[in-house]
């Protein structure tokens, strides 16, 4: 399904507001845990300890249906996850050397927690609903950017399998906003699974799950950033290492195969191992490149 077929039905196009810094974060915190503990009839019991109750919060959204809430509460949401973003403090990709030009773009790395990138774009590695992981508390980085992005997200991603009529398949990507993020949009896409052997067509979904990113991120005229993170390389299960060589290849490939205005991709990674992976590989390619 084409952007244009859904952009209208998640508003894609329609600037989210930022809400403003607040003081009353723990207020917000204890407002949203009430409401939302109404709401999942568990009657969760409501830990003393703050890093308890933001955890407590958290999984009851992670394993919530995607459905609207009262536009108070939203909005409570939003200033309760915003200010988690800026206490984590938002990385400025603009300030990231670049380890390789190519195509009119620089490739740089980055060693961290994606969802505090202020990108145009970031990637998540989706699973085929779309929806977000509903394990509580899971470490996955599907889990932890619905988590950070917020609940419009997992809506947002409802509307797009309802219109498709069907889960999402692997090697496909769909756009919607990041919300309470500092990235603009999510890019999402599915990586192929390896259970056993790798096989020559796992390698070639990998591929086609970078390059579809790049095509529907090359539709958006205000994308001219884009966060990668290591897809399928976690619960996936694919290779390391193979993984790498695909990502930085079908990416470089890309860039100059087609007309483009993207200017900056980002390698997000979050292990040391990734991080000497990539760094060795594009080293290797500065030179011939």
């Amino acid at each position: 399904m084409e952007v244009r077929e859904y952009a209208n039905a998640i508003k894609l196009h329609e600037p989210f507001i930022r809400p403003a810094k607040t003081s009353h974060q723990h207020k917000l915190l204890i407002t949203l845990l009430d409401y939302f503990n109404e709401e999942s009839n568990r009657q969760h019991t409501i830990p003393r300890d703050i890093g308890a109750q933001k955890k407590l919060l958290r999984a009851m959204l992670n394993v919530r249906q995607a459905k609207d809430v009262p536009d108070s509460i939203l909005a409570n949401l939003n200033s309760y996850l915003w200010c988690d973003r800026l206490e984590a403090q938002i990385v400025d990709c603009n300030e990231m050397p670049a380890m390789l030009s190519h195509a009119g773009s620089e490739i740089s790395i980055w060693r961290g927690d994606i969802t505090r990138l202020n990108t145009d774009a970031i990637v998540n590695a989706a699973n085929k609903e779309l929806q977000g992981c509903f394990t509580p508390l899971h470490m996955c980085i599907d889990n932890a950017i619905h988590s950070a992005a917020g609940i419009q997200v997992r809506s947002d991603c409802a509307r797009i399998v309802a219109l498709q009529n069907g889960t999402e398949g692997t090697g496909d990507a769909k756009i919607t906003r990041a919300y309470n993020l500092p990235s603009r949009y999510i890019l999402h896409t599915v990586g192929p699974i390896v259970q056993e052997d790798l096989q020559t067509h796992h390698r070639q979904l990998l591929a086609s799950s970078y390059t579809s990113c790049l095509d529907v991120a090359n539709e958006i005229a205000d994308i001219h950033s884009v966060a990668f993170c290591c897809i399928s390389t976690g619960v996936f299960g694919f290779p390391g290492d193979e993984a790498a060589d695909i990502a930085i290849e079908s990416v470089l490939t890309w860039l100059r195969q087609n007309n483009h205005h993207l200017r900056q991709i980002i390698f997000n990674v979050f292990t040391e191992q990734d991080h000497e992976r990539y760094t060795r590989r594009l080293e290797e390619r500065s030179g011939n490149v």
